[in-house]
């Protein structure tokens, strides 16, 4: 890519739009994660009892469920990145293509 073509890119308003909400986007969905993460981590440094509390008459405590919950969170969070990505990040993506080729 030339020099001129990435300063066309760089001064595009759709460009700026698409950095904007993409990075926005991205951080909403890390700060949502390493929220529920470092809440199960301070949980169990500060109440271990609470997550090594048996369900029922099993074996299994409740530190189980927790953990693959937060497992299926972190892949929902990715899905959700993926779809809008693929909807609303590739049509201001392409939208800027078209822009530069005519």
């Amino acid at each position: 890519m030339s020099p001129d073509v990435a300063e066309k890119i760089k001064q595009n308003p759709k460009f700026e739009t698409l950095v904007s909400k993409r990075s926005a986007f991205a951080w909403m969905l890390t700060i949502i994660m390493l929220v529920i993460y470092y809440t199960f981590i301070l949980l169990i440094a500060f109440s271990p009892q609470t997550l090594g509390t048996p369900i029922g008459n099993n074996v299994m405590t409740l530190g189980i469920p927790v953990g693959v919950g937060i497992i299926v969170i972190a892949f929902s969070l990715t899905g959700i990145y993926v779809h809008r990505a693929n909807t609303e990040f590739d049509v201001l993506t392409n939208a800027i293509k078209k822009e530069l080729e005519g």
